[in-house]
């Protein structure tokens, strides 16, 4: 049996001119993720990471960790070649930026941000509730011809990537693959896998997306070649330090 551990990418540079980039927070959090792999012998046979900067350096900084981990059990020494984690584009997120502008086309610069967070209490938590309003635009379906990639058609993609890894995981042998990707692939992936008949799957991968931890961990296991959820969003890497290391962004 084979399992698929789709990780969401470590904490981002959320409102900073370069949202893809790993924050200070974000190197943490997929570090622990290594050495806490390490540290259980959990033995990784192979890693595929979308092509952004957040997913690969995810990738990168987690393999330094569970690589050189020495902890009480020992090395890892699990088999694993770190220079070469397979790039899958199709995991890459949707466009956020798009979607955001989408909303108010004063979004398109830094100007037309600050002035709508300005007057708030908590510029960054007005900031959060518009790109939420943003979000709930783009998965009602009732302005798809707005975006560069609409949501049916980003789900579309997502279900693609997944056979891929399905492909790629079978080419390999591998027991166990570690997929560095994003909210958006995941919380789709889980959606249809959850309501594979439902016409609600575009919010229900909403409100999953919403929920997702950074470097928070969802498993797939292989029934022949038909995946099923096994667990959703695991991050007890984290939460053993507290609170303070469980990010969303």
């Amino acid at each position: 049996m084979t399992t698929l551990l789709f990780a969401r990418h470590g904490q981002a540079s959320f409102g900073k001119s370069n949202y893809d980039q790993l924050s200070p927070l974000g190197v943490r959090q997929a570090t622990l993720l290594g050495q806490h792999y390490a540290h259980t012998q959990r033995k990784i046979e192979a890693i595929i990471t979308g092509s952004l900067v957040r997913q690969q350096d995810s990738a990168k900084h987690f393999l330094t960790a569970y690589d050189g981990y020495d902890g009480c059990h020992g090395s890892s020494s699990l088999e694993l070649d770190p220079t070469s984690p397979q790039i899958i584009e199709a995991l890459n997120e949707f466009n956020h930026q798009d979607v955001f502008i989408k909303l108010d086309p004063n979004f398109a610069n830094n100007e037309g941000i600050m002035a709508a967070v300005a007057q708030a209490p908590v510029p960054k938590v007005r900031l959060a509730e518009l790109f939420n309003d943003a979000m709930i635009r783009w998965h009602s379906g009732a302005h798809d011809d707005d975006y560069i990639e609409s949501w049916p058609q980003f789900n579309q993609r997502v279900q693609q990537a997944l056979q891929q890894v399905v492909e790629y995981a079978e080419q390999q042998q591998a027991k166990t693959v570690l997929i560095f990707t994003s909210g958006g692939v995941i919380a789709a992936i889980a959606a249809s896998l959850l309501n594979p008949d439902s016409d609600h799957i575009s919010m229900a991968a909403y409100q999953i997306n919403r929920s997702l931890i950074n470097t928070g961990v969802t498993s797939i296991v292989l029934k022949g070649n038909q995946p099923r959820l096994l667990s959703l969003n695991e991050y007890s890497h984290l939460y053993y330090q507290g609170e303070r290391l469980v990010s969303w962004q």
